[in-house]
């Protein structure tokens, strides 16, 4: 059983669940877009219905909630550190199914990549309520059938917005509290076939013929189209990369703060190292780089495909290089490979 919803009842409902949530949704930033004129979608945090944008794909991923850009890990002196107080709200999430499938790729990396968790990641992510958001239709460059991402289960509440009418199913009996109205027959749906299918490549084909794929020429042509700028990690909701900042304070230099910050595999710097050197200084290596590890070096790791199929890679890149048209190249790569 569902419950029905009117915009009130339901601005209603998000009000009394601020009192010990912060709640985050898809939101509009108007002129805030890459051009003066244009808009940005991205996640912020909302407190009416209204707040919330539906009908078009955020730009940018929900991942920021629990793995912020900038993040101080801890604050020293030469005597000592301390980690930063969090906030003692839980954190809400309104996001679609494919985004509530990205956290669980993450959480392979921060939680289950060997014998430590990342506590900084953790404690956030304790925090989180899924409130999935009922998509059936998807956008013109999802592929989230083809990864396996277009459902998800384990949901807190999931909503079916159909305009001004809202129906939910409260699965967590922790939030029925906080939602009232009149029961209806509901049955959460999910999105059976995108507008693109992608034929993923079978790993243990990718095996057998690593080098011929490794060396293959398709990627030459990413050397001379990509400028390395980044935008597709970090756009992307399963891209963990990062760096260290060490930030010393002008009026003491002894004491400072350590910094996690935000970085790219496909950027210059990424690969440097000590005495000068640098690895995978072409794009295409980079390219490279990240492609296999989306589709092939995280499924032999965790048997499932890092990439969740929402499209953004595709969606924000200036030179409007295809994410979806590399997979099928090297997959057409696996296929000859292996018939030689």
């Amino acid at each position: 059983m569902g419950i029905e919803l009117d915009v009130k009842s339901f601005d209603d409902a998000l009000k009394i669940l601020s009192k010990d949530y912060k709640i985050f949704a898809p939101i509009r930033l108007n002129g805030k877009g890459a051009f003066s004129d244009t808009d940005l979608v991205t996640y912020g945090e909302i407190s009416s219905y209204r707040d919330i944008e539906l009908s078009e794909k955020s730009r940018y991923s929900p991942k920021e909630v629990i793995y912020p850009i900038t993040q101080t890990l801890f604050y020293f002196t030469e005597n000592e550190y301390k980690e930063p107080e969090i906030d003692d709200k839980g954190i809400i999430v309104f996001l679609r199914p494919c985004d509530a499938n990205s956290y669980l790729k993450l959480d392979n990396i921060f939680l289950k990549n060997g014998p430590y968790e990342d506590n900084y990641y953790k404690r956030l992510r304790d925090k989180v309520k899924f409130f999935v958001i009922e998509c059936t239709k998807g956008f013109s460059t999802c592929f989230c059938v083809s990864t396996g991402s277009n459902k998800f289960l384990d949901y807190d509440v999931f909503f079916r917005f159909d305009n001004d009418r809202i129906t939910c199913d409260v699965k967590n009996d922790e939030f029925s509290y906080a939602f009232s109205g009149k029961e209806v027959e509901f049955t959460p749906e999910f999105i059976e076939k995108n507008e693109i299918e992608v034929n993923l490549p079978d790993i243990d084909k990718i095996s057998q013929n690593l080098e011929y794929v490794f060396n293959h020429e398709l990627w030459d042509e990413y050397t001379k189209r990509c400028i390395a700028c980044g935008r597709c990690t970090v756009s992307c909701p399963t891209c963990s990369c990062f760096s260290m900042q060490d930030i010393f304070y002008k009026d003491n230099p002894k004491c400072g703060e350590r910094r996690r910050v935000w970085a790219s595999c496909m950027v210059d710097g990424f690969t440097d190292v000590a005495g000068g050197h640098s690895y995978r200084q072409k794009y295409g290596e980079r390219m490279r780089f990240k492609v296999m590890h989306k589709i092939y070096d995280y499924k032999k790791r965790f048997g499932t495909t890092m990439c969740v199929g929402c499209g953004r890679c595709d969606d924000v890149c200036p030179e409007y290089i295809s994410f979806i048209k590399i997979v099928s190249k090297v997959t057409d790569a696996v296929d000859r490979g292996e018939s030689k």
